[in-house]
Parts: structure tokens; sequence; C-alpha cells
């Protein structure tokens, strides 16, 4: 309550008194009031549910309106990882089109290191990327840093696996073959490699590859398992398809950026592509 007093700034008893009104007006308890802590009831959990679809609803139609606006036009030129672009910028083109006949849009895959190039050399608008200070060693020289999400990495099964354990400690990654993903987190990759030595664990992937589609359908089958940035199997692993193992060992986390020039600082369109990306 306090936490959620600063963040709207308000007092503690003025965010309790509203949250008792709202119960009064539902007329359900919202909340489970504890000595030390507070956790939603069934209730509470399914109003935060719509609270969130209906916010959401509102920020799209917001985005939709101002797709459709005059300034919102010619062409904007994205560059990303495979499996950002697909589960990220994707939907937000998507939008775009929708909304808006004069924007003309080009979503470029690539390694990270090769699209802040691109970036530099002015031959795409936009890079969203893994924090490039972390993954690539150094940010893209003249450019404005916006943070968009935080993602991890999860190994993962196939959720038909009855075998899979919930959790293993990284001397066990061995015990199956290993699906990996190449080349498109380094930062990780590196992290990964420390933590197998340190563990005395030496093991070759038996199946690599840049297309995070393609590795989540090879986990599927059972083949093996592997580390995906999470951003692109929550869905997988909430319906069931795959199965989240954690390692004792790892627990790497990284936040996703768009990276701009700040030639185009002023830019509507890019302006309303960072707000669509951003919610």
């Amino acid at each position: 309550m306090t936490a959620a007093a600063q963040k709207l700034f308000l007092t503690q008893p003025a965010v309790s008194q509203q949250v008792r009104q709202l119960e009064d007006y539902i007329g359900v308890e919202l909340l489970v009031r504890g000595v030390r802590k507070i956790k939603p009831t069934a209730q509470g959990e399914l109003l935060y549910d719509y609270s969130q679809r209906i916010l959401n609803l509102a920020d799209q139609a917001e985005l939709a309106i101002q797709t459709m606006g005059a300034q919102v036009s010619g062409p904007l030129r994205v560059g990303t990882l495979n499996s950002i672009g697909l589960h990220l910028i994707g939907p937000v083109f998507s939008m775009f089109l929708k909304s808006n006949n004069e924007v003309r849009l080009q979503l470029r895959y690539g390694k990270g290191r090769k699209l802040l190039e691109l970036l530099e050399s002015g031959e795409v608008d936009l890079a969203v990327l893994p924090d490039a200070a972390n993954e690539y060693g150094g940010d893209p020289k003249d450019c404005d840093k916006f943070k968009l999400a935080e993602t991890e990495m999860w190994l993962v099964a196939s959720g038909k696996d009855q075998s899979a354990p919930d959790r293993i400690s990284l001397k066990d990654i061995a015990s199956r073959p290993i699906i990996q993903i190449a080349r498109e987190y380094p930062g990780f990759e590196s992290h990964l490699s420390k933590e197998m030595k340190r563990s005395g664990v030496s093991s070759k992937p038996v199946f690599e590859s840049s297309n995070t589609g393609t590795l989540k359908r090879v986990i599927e089958t059972g083949v093996g398992w592997g580390f995906l940035p999470s951003h692109s199997i929550k869905k997988q692993v909430q319906t069931g398809r795959l199965k989240r193992i954690l390692v004792d060992e790892v627990n790497y986390k990284m936040d996703l950026v768009c990276y701009r020039p700040k030639t185009r600082a002023s830019d509507p369109t890019t302006d309303v592509f960072l707000k669509a990306l951003c919610n």
C-alpha cells in the first residue's frame, strides 16, 4: 500500500480507502490483508487481469488514432533479431498497416553487431536489440536508448516429456541433447560458457539455429532441451507445449532496448512506433 501510494502521489490511508470503496462497490474482497503481506483474492486477480486488458485497449486505440495521423508517413526501416521481430515488432507493424496506408515498413533481420553498424551508417532507422552494452560490447554512437522490456534466458524442454525435471544443476545440462540458439545473444553465450566451465561441464549442441521458431519446434518434438529468450516462448510455456526448467547456476536477465539516431529525435513516425513498442 505504501509503495502504491508513493507511485500515485497519495497517502497510504487514501489508497487503502480507495481499495475499500472499490470492494464495497463490487461487493467482494479484492485483497487478503495479512500482518506483513497483502495478496489478491481470486476475484482481485480476475479484476486485475480485466483492468490490464482495458488499459491495453485504451492504449491501442490511442496509438491507432495517432498512426492514422498525416505526419506518420514515409519509410520506417527497423533492424532486429529474429526472436524480437517475430514476437514484439510484428504486431506493431500490423497495427501501422491497418491504420495508415502512407507508411512504408521494412523489417531487417541480422546479427546484433551488424545491425548496429547499419544503424550508425543510416541504413536502418531504428534497431531493437538486447542491451548492446552488455551483449555486443558497446552502444551505437550518437543514438538515444529506450528500454522496452526485460527478458530472461529460460531452459525449456518439450511439454510432453513427463521425465523432464522441474529443476537441475548446470552439471546435469549435458544429460540430454542440447539445442542452441546460435550467435544471437553473445553476452549470454559467454556467461553460460563460463558457468559450464566452472561446473566442469563440456558439451556440444546437436542442433543450432538463429531462428527461434525452428528451435521451438525442434524442442517440442522431444529431441533435447535448450535456452531460449523468455519473450519468445512465454505463450508455449503457458499452454504447456514447452516446459521451463530452472537451472540453479543460471539466472540471466537482459533489457530489450530500441536505439534511435539523435537525428531522428523529432520524427513523428518513430515517436509513435516507440510508444507502441513500450506498451
